[in-house]
């Protein structure tokens, strides 16, 4: 009995062996015997993924292009009309970002609601700036304005540090996190909110500028500020009236940036120096000229970090590297005037 028993598991063995072996030929037959056609047979499931992440950067570079417009425009009004380059003016867009802070955080007012409130206190600090310090030496050359809007720009600082102390203060919403996705392609509600009030801001600049008594008495300023005097334009008045309107859109941009990023009173300088550029780029003299260059600027800085091999850290130097070459080729800027 054992001997019969040990036949047969000898031969169950020798039949699943052999049926082992079968399948182990009949697998190594259906192999790809070329490892070029395996490769060339194989998906490429990173070329998708690759398109939506660059569409991703597009969408982001634009929505912050239209915060950079928003902080623009009031420095390329100032700077065309009254020729200042005003060193003040992230200082002002700190303070209408505290601003915002303050009444969302003590009243609960929503930021965006904040806004109008922004402008009219802004435009109320602009107007007696201008009318008590920088009419004194509008004729002056660009040296002084340089020096005196850096020295107003301490003294706002130095005001904002002793009102709310060097911490950081940002606005928090129950909104703040919320995304709109289509698709793979995510994008925040605050930041397409800010784009919208950015394009709704130079909308209203180009209405007062093209559409009212007011802006044509302010372009008629800058053109010509003594033939403007002679068909009795208010000069001081007008003037005034240009920083104040400069001021109050600072204000309505540092209260967009103080919905997704901490501020503190000596983060200003970067959004002058931004301003700056934004309008060289884009050139003196055109509403649309400011939201051109402030589109492209975001959309630049926003590639030069997706860029394999470079960071973050490399994103303005890339952005300030385009604004180079384009001065050395049109120096008025893509869409400026020439004088």
């Amino acid at each position: 009995m054992r001997s019969s028993s040990t036949a047969a598991a000898s031969t169950s063995t020798s039949r699943w062996s052999w049926s082992r072996s079968r399948t182990a030929c009949t697998t190594r037959s259906i192999r790809p015997t070329s490892p070029t056609a395996s490769r060339n047979t194989r998906p490429r499931p990173g070329a998708p993924a690759r398109l939506s992440q660059f569409i991703q950067q597009v969408v982001l570079g634009l929505l912050l292009g239209g915060v950079y417009v928003a902080v623009a425009l009031g420095f390329s009004l100032v700077w065309g009309i009254l020729n200042i380059v005003n060193l003040a003016h992230g200082a002002l867009v700190i303070a209408g970002g505290y601003l915002t802070w303050l009444l969302y955080s003590r009243w609960h007012v929503d930021p965006f609601l904040s806004l109008p409130v922004d402008a009219v206190a802004l435009f109320v600090i602009g107007y007696a700036l201008q009318r008590g310090v920088i009419n004194r030496i509008i004729r002056a050359p660009l040296l002084f304005t340089f020096l005196l809007t850096f020295g107003l720009n301490l003294i706002l600082v130095s005001v904002l540090l002793l009102l709310f102390t060097p911490d950081y203060r940002s606005v928090t919403t129950s909104y703040s996190g919320s995304r709109l996705e289509l698709g793979s392609i995510a994008v925040p509600y605050i930041r397409v909110a800010s784009l919208a009030v950015a394009i709704l801001l130079a909308a209203i600049l180009w209405l007062i500028l093209n559409r009212s008594r007011t802006g044509a008495a302010i372009q008629a300023v800058g053109a010509d500020r003594d033939a403007a005097q002679l068909v009795g334009i208010d000069l001081r008045h007008a003037y005034a009236l240009t920083f104040a309107i400069g001021a109050a859109f600072a204000g309505v941009a540092g209260g967009l940036i103080s919905t997704f990023q901490a501020i503190t009173p000596t983060a200003g300088d970067p959004y002058t120096l931004q301003a700056f550029a934004v309008v060289i780029l884009g050139g003196l003299g055109r509403v649309s000229a400011t939201v051109a260059g402030g589109l492209l600027f975001g959309l630049i800085e926003i590639l030069g970090q997706s860029t394999p091999g470079l960071g973050s850290g490399y994103a303005n130097a890339i952005a300030f590297a385009v604004l180079v070459i384009v001065l050395a080729f049109r120096p008025q800027g893509l869409l400026g005037r020439l004088a």
